[in-house]
């Protein structure tokens, strides 16, 4: 082999691991970069919604979100002190004005990632968390304010949250407990909290969101079982905890236990769409009414799977097939004549 190849292939691989800006040496240094960046970003971010919620920032708060150690978070908090991003005034940790510019931007940044994937994406729910988690560390202001011109400025995530304005201030979440809730007092939820991810999946898996109608049937130190737009749920406390609700004065629990979701009509049975749940957004919305569930139509169920998952509805003349999750978001009525 000619002498002038070796160099040939030496030269090649310096420049794939020295090039300034491309090589794998100047993308180590970058990746490292965005991570310290992205770890100082989580700090002023709990920070913020420590003070949202009128509790005291911890050190050892600090370091369980970040799943670092304490002796980190020291040394993160510092350099944040040094920034001018974080003061400590009569012995409390506290936002100045600069770090709380970007603790705002990263917080609105990651409510808009999260209400782009559940509008205009496929993405699976549970991953919304993890993704705006990534995104919202990469987005400058500009783009995040041209995603929400695209999104039509929304107000709130699909969690319930409330989508902070450019330049304001993050107001304190709203809401109770879902396991304070009164047995029979009807509610709606109004928010899921996403962290951690472990409890965040298991009431994924339950098939709750914002916007559902619910009401607590018997609570304890064990568990809530409560219901929640046709379906009858069970939690732990520590996980109902996660779930916001504001009352609904004007219903009753016996009106919210008496309606009917596609999901519970049988085999043979007919009903009439009354509308979708309030749960039920972006490309899933659209796709159930491209198919016809409007209200004031007619379906009836064709067939079950050997399953029992999804089931074959028939409505306008068309056969459609529909998983149990999704036709619990379709309000009907069986009794005859509706419309």
């Amino acid at each position: 082999m000619k002498p002038w190849f070796h160099f040939a292939w030496l030269a090649a691989v310096i420049a794939a691991v020295l090039w300034p800006r491309y090589g794998l040496l100047a993308r180590w240094r970058q990746g490292r970069a965005l991570a310290a960046r992205a770890r100082r970003e989580d700090v002023l971010k709990h920070i913020l919604k420590c003070e949202a919620s009128g509790r005291v920032p911890r050190l050892d708060n600090i370091a369980g979100t970040l799943g670092i150690t304490t002796g980190q978070a020291v040394d993160l908090l510092e350099d944040l002190e040094k920034q001018g991003m974080v003061s400590y005034e009569g012995g409390r940790l506290r936002l100045k004005g600069p770090g709380r510019e970007v603790a705002l931007h990263i917080v609105r940044a990651h409510r808009l990632w999260e209400s782009y994937l559940a509008d205009q994406t496929g993405v699976d729910e549970a991953e919304w968390h993890q993704r705006a988690d990534r995104q919202e560390h990469l987005l400058t202001p500009q783009q995040t304010e041209r995603l929400a011109a695209q999104l039509g400025n929304p107000t709130r995530d699909p969690h319930g949250d409330v989508i902070p304005p450019a330049h304001g201030d993050l107001p304190p979440e709203e809401g109770l407990p879902l396991h304070a809730v009164p047995a029979d007092t009807p509610a709606v939820i109004t928010h899921i909290e996403d962290e951690p991810a472990a409890v965040y999946a298991q009431i994924c898996a339950q098939g709750l969101r914002s916007g559902m109608r619910v009401f607590v049937i018997e609570r304890s130190d064990q568990r809530v079982r409560f219901w929640a737009d046709g379906n009858e749920h069970v939690l732990a406390p520590v996980l109902a905890n996660n779930i916001a609700v504001a009352p609904l004065p004007e219903v009753k629990a016996s009106e919210l236990a008496e309606e009917e979701f596609l999901a519970g009509l049988k085999p043979g049975q007919k009903a009439r769409v009354i509308g979708l749940s309030a749960a039920c957004r972006g490309p899933e919305r659209r796709r159930l009414l491209d198919l016809g569930f409007v209200r004031g139509t007619e379906v009836e169920v064709e067939m079950t799977s050997p399953a029992g998952d999804p089931t074959a509805y028939r409505v306008r003349g068309s056969v459609v097939a529909l998983r149990r999750e999704q036709a619990g978001l379709i309000r009907i009525t069986t009794a005859r004549g509706a419309a």
